[in-house]
């Protein structure tokens, strides 16, 4: 697979290094900064071009990979959409559900694949825990609750872009822990309510929320809570709970920590030792998983197949972040 990149900061460079890994050959990027698409394309020997444009109608590009921030997504799906060239964004799919619809339906009329970005998919402890839950090894499910309670610094947050509305559609929940909504959706099947309460600004300047907290209620009747923040010192792994009627699993950051099932058997569990991950360091991201996203999708391109993860996945995901948001703005509960 041949891939032009959108978009040349902090996660292109693992998106880079995964295609490399992968045999993929990255051709062509650019950038709304010269100097920086420039130096990327020197880093990962490609051609730099000077509009996002060009990367969508380049003759040898596949499919485009788009890692900006999420205010820029529906232009390059409907250039990719008219020269016939699958797309891959970033998540979140974008900042807003409009937006999103209309990316879905662009990129449907045009016969390409639309893909969104959430590697925690093909983690091998949340593939083991898909399978443990299709399989009915934890019982009926009570409980699921995710927990992203990271630390990012003032200087991250020295652009006025980062944290805002506009640019980035909000703060710790749609920037950092979108991935572990849509876990909870690709794992318990859908959210039916949600109700949340947020701190805008509790330790940041930015007008979003670095500190958010949610209940959720899943059409199987089971419950649970998405907690997220960027303001807790110094930071700790991510967690995701798992409680059944016969025992519980816990993942913390990529690795199966806790498998507790009575008179369970079947395949063991991949269990490992708790790891700091990403909690402080926005680099500290794992390969493997994006190197798995990428496989996928350039075989959901020759198959014809969706891939696993999928525009309309990426709206979903979305679609509980915007009622969290809702129901933290109104006081109310939102039912989906």
């Amino acid at each position: 697979m041949r891939v032009g990149i959108i978009g040349t900061g902090a996660i292109s460079n693992k998106h880079a290094h995964a295609y490399a890994n992968i045999g993929y050959e990255v051709t062509v990027c650019t950038d709304i900064d010269p100097e920086s698409g420039r130096a990327f394309a020197r880093r990962y020997g490609c051609e730099f071009v000077p509009s996002f444009e060009q990367v969508c109608r380049h003759p040898g590009v596949d499919y485009v990979d788009v890692c900006t921030f999420p205010d820029f997504r529906l232009q390059p799906v409907q250039v990719c959409a008219e020269a016939g060239k699958h797309v891959q964004v970033q998540r979140p799919i974008a900042t807003n559900l409009d937006t999103a619809r209309h990316m879905i339906e662009t990129a449907r009329a045009g016969g390409i694949q639309l893909g969104v970005v959430s590697q925690r998919r093909f983690d091998d402890s949340m593939q083991f825990l898909r399978r443990a839950l299709e399989s009915g090894r934890l019982g009926k499910i009570l409980e699921v609750d995710a927990y992203v309670k990271w630390y990012r610094s003032a200087a991250y947050y020295s652009r006025p872009i980062k944290g805002s509305w506009s640019t980035e559609g909000g703060g710790a929940l749609i920037s950092h822990a979108i991935p572990q909504v849509d876990i909870l959706l690709w794992l318990m099947g859908g959210v039916c309510e949600v109700f949340g309460y947020w701190q805008l600004a509790g330790l940041h300047k930015i007008e979003s929320e670095d500190v958010v907290a949610a209940l959720l209620k899943f059409p199987s009747g089971a419950i649970g809570t998405i907690q997220a923040a960027t303001a807790f010192w110094p930071g700790y792994p991510e967690r995701l709970e798992v409680h059944g009627s016969k025992g519980t699993a816990v993942i913390s950051g990529d690795k199966l920590t806790t498998w507790h099932v009575e008179n369970d058997s079947g395949e063991p569990p991949p269990l490992a030792r708790d790891d700091p991950w990403a909690a402080t360091d926005p680099a500290a991201i794992a390969l493997a998983p994006f190197q798995r996203q990428f496989l996928d999708f350039g075989d959901a391109i020759r198959s014809g197949r969706k891939p696993l993860s999928s525009g309309e996945d990426g709206y979903r995901a979305l679609k509980v972040v915007s009622s969290i948001y809702e129901s933290c703005r109104t006081g109310n509960v939102v039912r989906l």
